[in-house]
């Protein structure tokens, strides 16, 4: 065990209060504008919702008995791989779903800034999966998880690989085409899928942030001071290629540069200092991962271990 110090406490601190707001306001966006609005989601929260119009079940204890029942199926099937984080975000929004039914009052002129949920069920569905979307960032920021649609894949790919993109589409169509038959009305279900789409977006754009990241080509002849350079002023890694020109035939270095997207005006016109005629090339690129960038996400460590260990068994 390493050692316990008050700067890891603070960190540890902070991180479970950060999921724990997260939570609540994942909770607050499907209690108090996704639902009395109507709309139905994907997920373990959606399911619950449709649970809760279909048979009065409160959405905070649907949603904490699907995600118990899932745990228990991956436990028994692929073992015992949840961290403390995953636990505590399925209790925080289970807790908090129930805390804020019937606590705020979503008909109040001042509610969301006159925002009522009846009848802006257009906006309703922006707001919410925005909302919703943010918390969940802030969750997933702090190294936690919703549960649900995770566990889902957790189970799926232990019998086949299968990619987290396909299990979360198929998981939400399946959720969101089945709400007709409790609803049937076909409206819901168009919102649903707006939905679902505003909040992986919301999702997408939030966790990226300032942590984008751009990919940077430079063919110079002055290659070495340009490396040297960003190296020394930038501290960011530079890789040297060898190539040849296809048309002219001749020899040439490439560098390649990762880096943040805030640091790439500040990188070109450092090559322009050192080789006003250099060619550049720039492409946005997605998961950087090793060191100074992010770390490599718990489920695609999980994957490549599974994929590791079947290696392993089969030779």
């Amino acid at each position: 065990m390493g050692n316990i110090t008050v700067n890891s406490v603070f960190k540890e601190i902070k991180e479970f209060f950060l999921m724990a707001l997260g939570c609540a306001m994942y909770s607050f966006a499907w209690e108090c504008i996704i639902s009395p609005a109507g709309i139905i989601g994907g997920g373990a929260s959606g399911l619950a919702l449709i649970i809760e119009k279909a048979t009065g079940l409160d959405m905070g204890i649907g949603f904490f008995i699907i995600n118990a029942v899932l745990i228990t199926l991956a436990v028994i099937t692929i073992g015992a791989r949840f961290g403390i984080k995953t636990i505590f975000c399925i209790l925080m929004i289970s807790v908090f779903l129930q805390a804020f039914q019937g606590i705020i009052p979503v008909d109040s002129p001042f509610f969301l800034f006159g925002l009522d949920p009846t009848q802006d069920t257009l906006l309703a569905t922006i707001l919410g999966a925005v909302i919703a979307g943010a918390g969940v960032s802030l969750s997933f920021s702090q190294g936690g998880s919703t549960g649900g649609t995770d566990i889902v894949w957790m189970l799926i790919n232990h019998f086949k690989t299968v990619s987290y993109g396909k299990v979360l589409m198929m998981v939400d169509f399946c959720i969101i085409g089945g709400s007709y038959f409790v609803y049937g009305d076909i409206r819901p279900l168009i919102y649903g899928f707006v939905m679902v789409t505003v909040f992986g977006y919301a999702v997408d754009m939030i966790m990226a942030g300032n942590k984008q990241s751009s990919q940077i080509f430079v063919f110079s002849k002055n290659y070495n001071e340009i490396a040297s350079r960003i190296t020394k002023d930038l501290h960011r890694g530079v890789t040297i290629f060898d190539g040849i020109g296809a048309y002219t035939g001749q020899s040439s270095k490439m560098l390649v540069i990762i880096c943040r997207k805030f640091e790439t005006e500040t990188i070109l016109k450092l090559v322009k200092e050192c080789d006003p005629n250099a060619f550049l090339s720039v492409g946005a690129v997605m998961g950087v991962y090793g060191e100074g960038f992010e770390n490599l996400p718990a489920t695609k460590q999980a994957a490549i271990k599974r994929k590791q260990e079947k290696q392993q068994d089969n030779e």
